[in-house]
């Protein structure tokens, strides 16, 4: 089994799903006491999220790329950066090692083809709906992207750093949330992107007739693939 590289605390309400779902669905499809071999490198998200709003992305690549090379020197075979927005980052923290790096939008991008679906509403931060870095790379893969309106990409944003990055799960979030899925739907998405890593903590499949891609779950899932390639 090879060894999973992940850069969390990004929040770590959704790094401790990456690191549940990888234990369980390693043990599922291995059997027995099997478990995922990680290092886990976790940052205070509170210095992230600073430099973030003040549009201070260079030092926010330092911070992960010294991180990355972290996850390198304790052993890791590739990287999993455990959160949508930070892959705006992503070639410079790629290029601070010469570790493979698994990027969460390929990933998506992937499912989503093989499911026949070409035009997608994107949930997340307002930098992963608004900024080209996430949106043109599932372009690039043939899919057309569709974001909510101004005040619903506030109201998403918002419920994502004051809430959901606090283990704070509120009703009325999350009807505001479907109500945005729907509207997305509405517009000609056939699914929608759960682009954040938090967003799976408040809405699920269950809640909406729509189809949602939670981003989490896909990252965890083919990490896994990565990672047992060739057992």
């Amino acid at each position: 089994m090879k060894t999973i590289g992940l850069i969390g605390g990004m929040s770590w309400e959704s790094t401790q799903t990456y690191y549940r779902l990888l234990n369980k669905k390693v043990g599922e499809q291995l059997g027995g006491l099997h478990s995922a071999r990680l290092v886990l490198y976790s940052v205070d998200f509170a210095e992230i999220e600073a430099l973030q709003h003040q549009d201070n992305w260079e030092a926010t690549a330092g911070i992960l790329a010294s991180a990355a090379q972290a996850v390198e020197a304790a052993g890791a075979d590739f990287l999993v950066i455990c959160t949508n927005t930070m892959h705006k980052v992503a070639p410079q923290i790629a290029e601070s090692t010469d570790l493979p790096l698994l990027h969460i939008a390929d990933a998506t991008a992937r499912v989503l083809l093989e499911d026949g679906v070409t035009c997608v509403g994107l949930l997340g931060t307002r930098f992963t709906m608004e900024q080209d870095f996430y949106r043109e790379r599932l372009v690039a893969h043939g899919i057309e992207v569709l974001v909510p309106d101004d005040n619903q990409r506030e109201l998403v944003h918002t419920v994502i750093y004051e809430e959901l990055c606090r283990g704070v799960i509120n009703p009325d979030s999350r009807a505001a949330y479907l109500d945005i899925v729907s509207s997305l739907a509405d517009h000609g998405a056939q699914a929608v992107i759960l682009g954040c890593t938090e967003i799976g903590l408040l809405i699920q499949s269950s809640d909406t007739p729509v189809k949602l891609y939670d981003t989490t779950e896909i990252h965890v899932d083919q990490a896994i693939k990565l990672a047992l390639e060739g057992m």
